[in-house]
């Protein structure tokens, strides 16, 4: 499968895919979410694939959301935030809560800038190998607004919580050598997709059903109250849109700069 936004490549059972916006850094517009979706719905149903890399054309994994172009239009927003059941995901989540519901291991290759909604799909997969030159950040607070594509589920269970409220509030940049020792990558390598595809192909040596059985029952285990969390999430991103405080931190990130904060309303 071939699309504008993302490609698919099934080869000896291992399932690649990529995304295929390079020229934009491989930032998310709505597109690029509805065509990471629909990958995800096609890999679910596949039986033949025994593991996933998730990698990206160009310098960057993801730079994080196409600011101008998603928060331009209010239906954009609720084309991402709308969902019919308060625990599901919706379509911002699901980029990143899918892959934990594909039976088989997924491993995300990162190099360059994993930012914001870029971080949000990395934390989706099963393991991160990234570039010793790769940057994270929790992009979403200098926008004025809460990390919500379902990446909080994954990222309670592999990093302290003073580490995540730091990253979450400041939106700070770190190297992957202070990623990996928090525990948000889990190899750091030279050529990081060699990597993943040699460790896929050990994967592949492995009883199918016995990786399926391992995968669901250790996120049964490390994971609980995963619907209360994404309710959450989309809760409170909706408070943060309606109110003029994130407005503010938009224009002043566009260059309004003498603008002053509202008050913060009560919560």
């Amino acid at each position: 499968m071939t699309s504008l936004r993302v490609t698919l490549e099934i080869n000896n059972q291992i399932a690649t895919v990529t995304l295929n916006r390079a020229e934009k850094r491989n930032a998310l517009d709505i597109a690029m979410f509805e065509a990471i979706a629909e990958t995800i719905k096609q890999l679910k149903r596949n039986r033949s694939i025994r593991a996933i890399i998730v990698n990206a054309n160009g310098q960057d994994f993801c730079t994080g959301l196409d600011i101008k172009s998603v928060l331009g239009k209010k239906s954009n927003l609720l084309k991402l935030l709308w969902k019919w059941m308060p625990g599901g995901s919706n379509l911002a989540q699901i980029v990143s809560t899918g892959w934990r519901q594909i039976p088989v291991p997924v491993i995300m290759v990162i190099q360059g800038r994993c930012w914001g909604g870029g971080l949000q799909i990395a934390l989706g997969g099963d393991f991160r190998f990234a570039a010793h030159d790769t940057s994270f950040s929790i992009m979403e607070a200098r926008w004025g607004l809460i990390p919500d594509m379902g990446g909080t589920v994954s990222l309670r269970e592999i990093i302290k919580l003073d580490d995540a409220l730091r990253l979450a509030i400041t939106a700070e940049e770190i190297d992957a050598q202070m990623a990996k020792e928090i525990g948000m990558v889990s190899r750091l390598c030279e050529d990081p997709y060699p990597e993943a595809l040699k460790f896929a192909e050990e994967i592949c040596q492995k009883s199918p059903d016995a990786v399926a059985a391992v995968k669901r029952l250790y996120h049964k285990a490390w994971h609980h109250n995963d619907g209360s969390i994404l309710f959450r999430e989309s809760l409170f991103q909706w408070r943060m849109l309606l109110g003029k405080n994130q407005k503010i931190t938009t224009k002043k990130q566009l260059g309004d700069v003498d603008l002053d904060y509202e008050k913060r309303s009560r919560w």
